[in-house]
């Protein structure tokens, strides 16, 4: 499903029309990306929480070179689904 089959499914179930639905959509997300860059977790009841997770710094190696590499220490975004559709996924449905 792309932005667009998105917009037009929420706007379709709102009762929005699909302008104010983008508008709502794209509110939320800023919202959520505001709080990521505050280090706050956004947990959304009945769905799952959105955190950002703090990577330590690390040695690879170059497979082809054999060349040992330091990758910096950064900050990635993790989401931990709500455990009912953990169960529903799993079930197949």
């Amino acid at each position: 499903m792309n932005n667009k089959e998105f917009i037009a499914e929420l706007s379709s179930r709102t009762g929005y029309s699909a302008k104010d639905t983008q508008k709502l959509a794209s509110f939320l997300i800023d919202a959520m990306a505001d709080a990521f860059q505050g280090d706050n977790a956004v947990l959304i009841p009945n769905f799952g929480v959105f955190e950002t997770k703090k990577k330590m710094e690390r040695v690879i190696v170059n497979p082809s070179t054999g060349q040992r590499m330091l990758v910096p220490p950064k900050l990635v975004l993790s989401f931990k689904p709500n455990q009912t559709w953990k169960d529903t996924l799993k079930g197949g449905r």
